[in-house]
């Protein structure tokens, strides 16, 4: 199993460092810091996510993941997710395909709907659009990455590509190209239909209830004549690490509360309580907080309910001390991958 990390980039104040807020330049900095760390440790990959909002730095996450790039030597970096809705796939296609230059091979395309709706305002889309913009832009990215002139007939939200070639050529052919879900079946079922690698965010509910969904994606890609066993199925969660478990939830908890409270009541969900969260964190639960081997344990239990091929944790919901991210990352890449490795070699 591929181990890795993602991120949103969150930016806001930090309640175990007097409410301190950083300027964006610090939190990139503390961000690079944490992808070379994850490198040098030997995780597999590191996602960052695309958001368009005061309370996260990563609204372009490519440029970011270049700097990272110039950083690294092995670790594939991804997006987590590119919100394809909103995007030009030409140019989606484009800065992938030089940041897979730049990291010679690593670079991959998480595609996703999205869950916040901040970039179809700002790009000029509508929401009522919400499902068709990501359907005609998805095929055309995929015609795109097929490589050589490009004909493409333009569709209600698409321009047509009258047989013109796409530059610059990526390391990798094809490019790799993931879709991102949280749960919703035909986002699935799409997946399935075009033959792409899944990644399923669970980050509440109690997570064997996923299950279904991954063997219906595995069962389409077989009705469609594909075998599931070359198409990765990876999962995305919540998560921190720290040496003693209770020490890890008495620190993830002040900025996990304040960062899905804030988030909850914009969407009319009640504060989060520390009953709500040590509930996530059993388990079953969908939080992976705790010690190294409670996080160990709970990977394996995970891989037998979805004998998924990638799991990645999200170390920081809302704004944690670097210091104890980097020691989050530490434990992550020295002592739970080594023991996933084993279990599961």
């Amino acid at each position: 199993m591929k181990l890795g990390l993602y991120s949103f980039a969150e930016n806001t104040p930090d309640p175990l460092n007097g409410n301190r807020l950083q300027s964006p330049a610090e939190r990139l900095k503390d961000l690079l810091e944490e992808i070379e760390l994850a490198d040098q440790l030997g995780l597999d990959f590191y996602g960052l996510g695309e958001h368009h909002r005061p309370d996260f730095v990563a609204s372009a996450p490519v440029t970011i993941l270049a700097a990272a790039a110039a950083r690294t030597k092995t670790i594939r970096l991804s997006t987590a997710v590119t919100v394809l809705s909103s995007e030009d796939p030409i140019r989606v296609y484009q800065q992938f395909a030089t940041l897979d230059l730049l990291s010679n091979g690593r670079a991959e395309i998480m595609a996703g709907r999205g869950s916040f709706i901040e970039s179809f305002p700002l790009f000029g889309h509508d929401l009522n659009d919400y499902d068709a913009l990501f359907e005609e832009k998805l095929e055309l990215l995929l015609k795109i990455r097929e490589g050589g002139k490009v004909n493409w007939p333009g569709s209600q939200h698409t321009k047509a590509i009258p047989g013109i070639a796409i530059y610059p050529e990526p390391v990798q052919q094809p490019l790799p190209v993931w879709i991102a879900v949280g749960g919703t079946p035909n986002s699935v079922a799409r997946a399935a239909y075009y033959s792409l690698p899944l990644m399923v965010a669970i980050i509440g509910g109690q997570p064997r209830q996923f299950a279904p969904l991954v063997n219906f994606y595995r069962e389409t890609i077989a009705k469609l004549g594909n075998d599931p066993a070359t198409l990765p199925v990876g999962i995305a969660s919540h998560g921190f690490i720290a040496s003693d478990s209770q020490d890890a939830r008495d620190i993830a908890y002040p900025a996990h509360s304040e960062a899905m409270s804030r988030i909850g009541k914009e969407r009319g969900w009640p504060p989060t309580t520390r009953a709500q969260f040590d509930n996530g964190t059993k388990p079953e639960g969908a939080y992976f907080v705790g010690s190294p081997q409670e996080i160990i344990d709970k990977i394996l239990m995970q891989h037998e309910w979805f004998k998924h091929d990638r799991f990645g944790l999200q170390l920081s919901v809302g704004t944690l001390p670097h210091d104890k991210v980097m020691k989050a990352i530490e434990l992550y890449g020295t002592v739970v991958k080594p023991a996933i490795d084993k279990a599961l070699a």
